[in-house]
C-alpha cells in the first residue's frame, strides 16, 4: 500500500489497477504513479494503472477479478463498463496453504463475562424465545411478545427481553423435502441456542410442520423452559395469547436467576457477514475482521464463514486452507449446488452484485467476493456445514448460506453463533436477536454519516491511523466487551425483532 495520504493505493506490485481512496476530477494528475486521469472516479473505484489490451486480465491483489472488453489506457476509470467477468478454471489446491494454529494454552487465553447454562453452554445474551411452526401463528408470538414491556420486564433485570421468532412458510410446501428439513433445523437451532433462557414453540394445527412432530424429529424435549401450544386446542387466537403470556411469565424467574462470569474466549462462535461493500470493504474492515478471527481462533473460539455466492471466485482461497481434501471439496460441492440453484437467473452467482456494491466500486461478484473471503482470517478451514447444521468443531469454519445479509444471519444463529460481526462500506442498518451484532465501517465519512448505526470505524486503516493487525486487536477487545454485555449499536436501536429469515427453498403450493 502507498503512503496514507496518497490519492490511489496499490494493493500489489504486479495489479495493473489502482483504488481510488479520494474522488479524482478529470485530467488530475497524479505525478507519483505518472498518470493523469481520464474521468472523474469515485472513491473506491479503480483506475488502469497502465495501459491494458483487450482481453488482458484485469489484477487486483494479484488476482483476477475480470478481462477488458476494450483496450483500456492508463488513467481510465475500470468499472462494469470496460470489464467482464471470466469464469476460468481454478485449481481447488486442496490443503496446500495450511499452516496450523499457534493456540494460546488455557490460561492465557482472554474471558468474557457470559452466562453459563446447566449443560455448559455459554450465552451472551439472555433471551426468552417465541417460535412459530408456521406463518399462522406468527401474529399470536408477536402479540405475546409484545405484551412484555420494559416496564413488565423491570422485575426480571437479568433477562434481557422476551422476542418472537415469526416465519413465513412451514405449511403450503413440499414434505418431506430439502426445504422443510432445512426450515426445522433453522427452528430447533434457535430453540437450543445457549441466549435462549427459556422457548414457546406455537404452531395453527393443520399446517404441514406439526408442532410435535417438529419437536420429536430435532429432539426438542418439553420441560419447564421449553413449551409449545397448537392454537387449534387451545382454543383460537385470544386463548393462546393467554396462554403464552401466562407460559412465558412462569418462566421469567428462573429466566432471571442467572448471573454473568468469567468464562473463555473460546466460547465465543461468531457469525461473519457482509453487507452493502464498497471498495474499501475488502481494505480494511474485511482484512481487520480476519485479522480479529484469526486471533479469536488462537484463543479457541470459532469463526463462521457464509455467504457462498460471496465465494465464488476466490473459492480456492478456502480450499487451499482445508485440513483435508474432503473439506475442501465440501465446499466445492456447495458450490456447484449454487450454480445449478442459480442456471438461469440474474443472480449474484452468475456475476451481478447489488446496485449499493457497483455504486461504491465492486464490479461484479469476483471483486467481491476477492473482499468477502478476507473476513475468515487465515488459519485452517476446519469444517464445512450446511446451512442451520449445528457447528460441533471449533476454530474457522464454513455454513453454506445466500449472500441476503437477514437469510445468512439466521442460519449462523441457528448454527450456535452468539454474536454477529458485520462489515459494511455502504452503511447497513442491521440487528440481530439473541445474537448481538456488531457493525464494522469500511470508511470515516460512512461511519461519520452514520455514526448511531456503526460500532467500530475501520476507516481508520485507510486514513493511516492505525494498521490492519491493531484494527483486527480492536476489533476482538470490542467484541469481548460485547459479549460480556455492553449494547452494541445496533441494540440500543432496538434491532432484532424482524430479522429471523430462514431460507426459503423449493416449490410453494
Amino acid at each position: 500500500m502507498t503512503a496514507a495520504l496518497s490519492p490511489l493505493i496499490r494493493l500489489h506490485p504486479d495489479d495493473n489497477v489502482l483504488v481510488v481512496r479520494q474522488p479524482l476530477a478529470i485530467g488530475q494528475v497524479l505525478a507519483e504513479f505518472g498518470l493523469r486521469t481520464k474521468a472523474q472516479v469515485p472513491a473506491g473505484h479503480k483506475i488502469a494503472a497502465r495501459r491494458i489490451a483487450a482481453g488482458e486480465r484485469v489484477r487486483k491483489y494479484n488476482v483476477v477479478i475480470g478481462a477488458a472488453t476494450r483496450d483500456i489506457e492508463a488513467g481510465e476509470h475500470v468499472h462494469g463498463h470496460n470489464l467482464a467477468l471470466v469464469d476460468e478454471y481454478r485449481d481447488p489446491g486442496f490443503s496446500q496453504d495450511v499452516v496450523p494454529v499457534d493456540y494460546l494454552p488455557e490460561p492465557q487465553r482472554a474471558r468474557f463475562m457470559g452466562y453459563v447454562r446447566p449443560d455448559g453452554r455459554v450465552a451472551t445474551r439472555n433471551f426468552i424465545g417465541l417460535l412459530s411452526s408456521v406463518n399462522c401463528s406468527a401474529t399470536v408470538i408477536n402479540r405475546i411478545a409484545a405484551h412484555f414491556t420494559p416496564e413488565r420486564l423491570a422485575a426480571y433485570p437479568n433477562v434481557d427481553g422476551v422476542v418472537a421468532f415469526a416465519q413465513t412458510s412451514g405449511c403450503g410446501m413440499s414434505s418431506p423435502s430439502e426445504h422443510f428439513d432445512l426450515l426445522r433445523r433453522t427452528i430447533a437451532g434457535y430453540a437450543r441456542h445457549p441466549n435462549l433462557a427459556g422457548v414457546l414453540i406455537v404452531g395453527l394445527g393443520c399446517e404441514r410442520n406439526q408442532v410435535a412432530e417438529l419437536c420429536s424429529s430435532q429432539g426438542l424435549a418439553p420441560g419447564t423452559l421449553v413449551r409449545s401450544f397448537v392454537m387449534q386446542d387451545t382454543g383460537g387466537t385470544r386463548a393462546t395469547i393467554a396462554a403464552g403470556i401466562a407460559a412465558v411469565e412462569a418462566m421469567l424467574p428462573l429466566a432471571n436467576d442467572v448471573k454473568r462470569e468469567p468464562v473463555s474466549a473460546a466460547h465465543l462462535k461468531i457469525g461473519l457477514e457482509c453487507g452493502g461493500s464498497d471498495g474499501f470493504s475488502g481494505i480494511t474492515c474485511n482484512p481487520a475482521l480476519g485479522a480479529a478471527m484469526d486471533i479469536l481462533v488462537r484463543h479457541g473460539g470459532t469463526a463462521i464463514l457464509s455467504e457462498t455466492p460471496e465465494i465464488h471466485g476466490v473459492e480456492y482461497m478456502l480450499t487451499r486452507r482445508a485440513v483435508s481434501p474432503a473439506v475442501g471439496q465440501k465446499l466445492l460441492d456447495r458450490l456447484a449446488w449454487w450454480a445449478e440453484y442459480t442456471r438461469g437467473h440474474n443472480a449474484q452467482f452468475n456475476g451481478v452484485v447489488g446496485h449499493g456494491n457497483q455504486a461504491g466500486g465492486l464490479a461484479n461478484i469476483f471483486e467481491k467476493s476477492l473482499g468477502s473471503a478476507m473476513k475468515g482470517g487465515t488459519t485452517p478451514l476446519v469444517e464445512v456445514y450446511r446451512y442451520a447444521e449445528p457447528i460441533d468443531k471449533a476454530g474457522f469454519v464454513f455454513m453454506d448460506s445466500p449472500g441476503y445479509d437477514p437469510v445468512a444471519t439466521t442460519g449462523q444463529i441457528a448454527s450456535g453463533a452468539n454474536l454477529i460481526c458485520f462489515t459494511t462500506g455502504r452503511g447497513s442498518m442491521f440487528g440481530s436477536k439473541p445474537a448481538p451484532t456488531i457493525k464494522l465501517a469500511s470508511n470515516t465519512p460512512m461511519f461519520t454519516r452514520l455514526e448511531e448505526d456503526m460500532d467500530i470505524n475501520c476507516g481508520l486503516v485507510l486514513d493511516g491511523d492505525c494498521d490492519i493487525p491493531q484494527m483486527g486487536q480492536r476489533i476482538f477487545e470490542h467484541i469481548l466487551r460485547i459479549a460480556s454485555g455492553e449494547r452494541s449499536k445496533s441494540e440500543l436501536l432496538g434491532l432484532g425483532d424482524h430479522e429471523f429469515v430462514p431460507w426459503h427453498l423449493g416449490i410453494v403450493s
